[in-house]
C-alpha cells in the first residue's frame, strides 16, 4: 500500500527559493533554544549533520563545523557517520516523518544525538480556523491550506518508533502580531512557508475568500490595539541511538526499597 503523499517538494522548493532572510525569527528562535539544549549535554560533538532548508544558517550560528544536506525524502546520509543530527525545521513538510527520523537514526553512531524542530499542531490555528470558515461560507466547499501538523503527544511516540532511546517531546508557543491577517499572509511566503501540500487547490484563491478570510479573522481574534496575533507551536524532539553504556529501565518489582520510606511518607493500606 503506498502511502499518500503530503507534500509536493516541487511547490515546497519554489516556496523556500523565495525566502527572505528578515523573515527568518522562528529558525532564529529554534536555533536559539537548540543552543541552549545543546550547551546542558556535556559533549564536544565532531560529526555533526543538518538538515533542513536553513542548513547553513544553523551552521554558523551554532558555531558547528557541520555537513548540511536538504530534507529530501531519502537523506543524503551514510550509516554511523555522525554523532548529532538536527532536523531543522523541516519535519512538519516531511510525508513521511517516521521515515525521516529513522534515517536521521541510522545516521548516527551508537549514543549519538537526535535533535528536531517543527512546527506542531497548534500553529496557526487561527488561520485555519479563519480560512476554512470562509471557504466554506463562499464556495460551500473546503480545499487544504494549512499542513496538518502532528500533536505534541504524537510527536513523542515517533522517536520510539524511530528506535531511539530516551525520547523527549516539549515546545515553545508563540505568539506574533501583524497589522491584518493579510499582513500574516505575506510573511509566511517570505517565510518559504506557504502551502505546498500535494492536494492543495491548483488554482488561484478567489479573492472574496480571502477577503472574507481576513474579516473572520480580525472578529475573532483581533486585540485591542486591533492587531491580529498567531500563533507558532514549535516543538523540540530529542533523542539517542541506542547504546549498552545508556541508563536501562529496571524490571517491573525488581525495586528494594519502598516508596514511602524514600518520601519519609507514611504509608496507608487501601481498603479491599
Amino acid at each position: 500500500m503506498t502511502t499518500p503523499r503530503l507534500t509536493d517538494r516541487q511547490a515546497l522548493i519554489r516556496n523556500r527559493a523565495r525566502t527572505r532572510d528578515e523573515a527568518l525569527f522562528l529558525h532564529d528562535a529554534a536555533i536559539e533554544e537548540t543552543e541552549a539544549r545543546l550547551a546542558m549535554v556535556k559533549r564536544t560533538f565532531t560529526a555533526p549533520l543538518i538538515v533542513g532548508p536553513q542548513a547553513e544558517r544553523w551552521a554558523a550560528a551554532l558555531g558547528l563545523q557541520a555537513r548540511c544536506i536538504a530534507d529530501d525524502e531519502v537523506l543524503d546520509v551514510v550509516e554511523g557517520a555522525h554523532d548529532l543530527v538536527i532536523h531543522a525545521m523541516a519535519l512538519h513538510w516531511a510525508s513521511d516523518p517516521v521515515g525521516q527520523i529513522i534515517q536521521s537514526r541510522r545516521a548516527l553512531r551508537p549514543d549519538g544525538l537526535f535533535l528536531a524542530t517543527l512546527f506542531g499542531g497548534q500553529t496557526l490555528h487561527e488561520l485555519r480556523a479563519a480560512l476554512a470558515a470562509a471557504e466554506t461560507e463562499i464556495t460551500a466547499g473546503l480545499s487544504p491550506r494549512v499542513a496538518p501538523m502532528a500533536e505534541i503527544r504524537d510527536l513523542g511516540g515517533l522517536l520510539q518508533r524511530a528506535g531511539l532511546a530516551l525520547p523527549v517531546a516539549d515546545c515553545d508557543r508563540l505568539t506574533v502580531t501583524y497589522a491584518t491577517p493579510l499582513h500574516l499572509m505575506r510573511e509566511l511566503r517570505a517565510m518559504g512557508e506557504g502551502n505546498a501540500l500535494d492536494h492543495r487547490l491548483r488554482r488561484p484563491t478567489r479573492r472574496a475568500v480571502l477577503t472574507r478570510a481576513a474579516e473572520i479573522y480580525t472578529e475573532r481574534f483581533a486585540l485591542p490595539d486591533g492587531r491580529v496575533p498567531a500563533t507558532f507551536e514549535i516543538v523540540h524532539l530529542s533523542g539517542w541511538a541506542p547504546d549498552a553504556s545508556q541508563p536501562q529501565p529496571l524490571r517491573p518489582g525488581s525495586a528494594t526499597h519502598r516508596l514511602a520510606d524514600a518520601l519519609g511518607a507514611a504509608e496507608t493500606p487501601l481498603k479491599d
